[in-house]
């Protein structure tokens, strides 16, 4: 996602926020420590105690049962989902790196074992006692004789005239001058020291040994890491079928609320939730558009520019959106979802742009995020509009409507280090787009955005001054 934080932690609606962030609005540069158990701040703390008392009060009045089903909800996409995410993925990491290790151990026993096999070879054809080190010089000193330039070396080293004797002084004379520059008579002297065959072949085999224990354990930590990592996955998966379960229940009871507070507040919440759901179905699909350059940021094809389209994920029923569009701009009626059917080249009377579909944007990434889910609400949108800060301008070029009011499946461009309340600064180079999921009463949307920093993809946020940031609409 093409975005950076800078120095103050903002508290982020949902705590979706695993580690620091770069979104090359084509890509994310993403500087992601391994994962770590970190205690919750006082500031996170008091950020969620707020934000639950805020919510509580928009549902005065509303029944106990509907209520809890809220506030139930609410903590699902808040606390326990993002919590679970975190330690599914820190338990895959460590699983993976598990594995990695024994394997690596594995083939380090299967070079010994090989080491052993061609030992052993070599001692039936001439013996255990047959001197390695000696026949190396010799070779080294035959060499020397067939106009090789080692002749220099046998001359200068011993003063040798004849192989035999090279070979006899080179491994009984230690009084032969020595330098770190003399590279020849370093090793010779190395070989000399080498051990016999005999205990050659014991140091393999006890080496042989203690790699297979070394082995065996660690292939028995990698079987458990994958165990826990399985468990941890399980247990995500049953809270998100636990939020899938109370969101359709919410659904099936907003009518029951009478004021506009929590009318407001129970669609957000579902909101959330349905966004969370669209991570998952992202991360259980594998059909991600691939960029095989995911550390540069998007740019047309050339010739040294190899992209591979690949099927987007299956779009996710388009809910219908909430279009309280307080404030909206002078003949913004259009309804959401559009008219566009997905991949349109033309659509509302201009190109759109798309040509190679979401193939070209790199995945997990805010740029492609946002061509999926504007996909997804049958708007328009290009396959080449840039970085994230690049969507506006992009968008006026070929023909959509852009401006500052915010509206539900609008493009949200955040400009090139620009500031967001004072929490965070938008990447100096490439910036960052979302998409607005909601515009609330008070004037602050809700928006779903991609990006690897991210613990899901998409994520999602609440930004207050809406007015700053341009929308892409259609």
């Amino acid at each position: 996602m093409s975005r950076k934080m800078t120095r103050q932690v903002r508290p982020i609606v949902g705590l979706m926020l695993a580690s620091a962030m770069f979104c090359a609005g084509g890509v994310a540069v993403v500087a992601a420590p391994a994962p770590q158990a970190h205690a919750v701040s006082m500031s996170e703390y008091q950020a969620k105690v707020s934000n639950h008392a805020k919510l509580k009060s928009q549902l005065a009045g509303v029944s106990s049962d509907l209520a809890d089903t809220i506030l139930q909800l609410a903590d699902l996409n808040d606390n326990q989902i993002p919590a679970a995410v975190e330690a599914a993925e820190s338990a895959q990491q460590a699983a993976e790196q598990a594995q990695s290790l024994a394997e690596a151990t594995t083939q380090r026993l299967q070079a010994a074992q090989q080491d052993k096999a061609n030992l052993e070879e070599q001692i039936k054809q001439t013996g255990s006692d047959y001197d390695d080190a000696k026949a190396a010089v010799a070779q080294l000193a035959r060499e020397s004789f067939h106009g090789s330039s080692t002749s220099d070396v046998l001359d200068f080293v011993t003063d040798s005239t004849t192989a035999d004797d090279f070979v006899n002084k080179m491994q009984s004379q230690a009084a032969v001058t020595r330098s770190e520059s003399n590279a020849a008579t370093d090793a010779a002297n190395e070989l000399n020291t080498s051990m016999n065959r005999k205990d050659r072949l014991g140091a393999i085999e006890q080496k042989i040994t203690q790699l297979k224990e070394q082995a065996d354990q660690q292939a028995a930590s990698a079987q458990q890491a994958a165990s826990e990592a399985s468990t941890k996955q399980t247990a995500l998966q049953k809270l998100r079928d636990e939020g899938t379960v109370k969101r359709e229940k919410l659904e099936s009871q907003k009518s029951q609320l009478t004021t506009q507070s929590a009318k407001e507040a129970a669609d957000i919440v579902a909101m959330k939730s349905q966004i969370d759901s669209w991570n998952n179905q992202y991360n259980n699909s594998n059909n991600a558009a691939v960029n095989p350059n995911n550390n540069q940021q998007q740019s047309r094809p050339n010739n040294n520019t190899n992209y591979n389209p690949a099927p987007a994920p299956a779009p996710a029923p388009a809910p219908t959106p909430n279009n309280n569009n307080s404030g909206g701009a002078s003949g913004m009626n259009y309804a959401v979802p559009g008219n566009c059917p997905a991949g349109s080249g033309y659509c509302y009377g201009h190109n759109t742009g798309n040509t190679v579909g979401g193939a070209a944007y790199p995945s997990r990434q805010c740029t492609l995020w946002a061509y999926l889910r504007r996909s997804q609400l049958s708007l328009p949108v290009g396959s080449y509009m840039g970085n994230g800060a690049d969507w506006a301008n992009t968008a006026r070029g070929l023909g959509y409507l852009v401006n500052n009011t915010p509206h539900v499946g609008a493009a949200m461009v955040f400009a090139r280090g620009q500031s967001v309340g004072g929490h965070w600064t938008a990447d100096w180079q490439y910036g960052h787009v979302a998409v607005v999921e909601r515009v609330n009463a008070d004037g602050s949307v809700l928006i779903s955005e991609g990006g690897t920093g991210f613990a899901t993809f998409p994520a999602w946020e609440t930004i207050s001054n809406a007015g700053a940031y341009q929308y892409v609409h259609y």
